[in-house]
């Protein structure tokens, strides 16, 4: 049985939400690497510009690495969240309504396949 290589990127830290970031990997999980390069570039949500740069930079592990650049498929395409920031918002009388200022961590994997 043979091993698949596979190549890896990610952004950490992401000053973005993580919900607003899956909708956007959900888009491209299991697609081939063109494919998703080219729905990514007319997708207008932010989350779509970060997740095209990690998937181009795991493409670019692959072919360091002599991979089929034609081949690859991603396998693994998935968000965590990160820390966030707690900030304060001041509202009437002198009270102040927590914000949360979320992170996320973006991680995309290739194959050829």
């Amino acid at each position: 049985m043979a091993t698949e290589n596979k190549w890896s990127a990610q952004h950490k830290f992401a000053r973005i939400g993580p919900r607003k970031v899956r909708l956007v990997i959900d888009l491209i999980r299991g697609m081939p690497c063109e494919d998703a390069i080219h729905q990514l570039e007319f997708n207008t949500r932010r989350a779509a510009y970060m997740v095209r740069n990690v998937l181009k930079s795991a493409m670019v592990n692959a072919d360091e690495k002599e991979a089929d650049m034609r081949r690859l498929k991603i396998v693994e395409a998935r968000v965590d969240s990160g820390p966030y920031y707690r900030r304060w918002h001041p509202k009437d009388r002198g009270r102040a309504h927590p914000i949360a200022k979320r992170t996320s961590h973006i991680v995309v994997t290739v194959a050829e396949g």
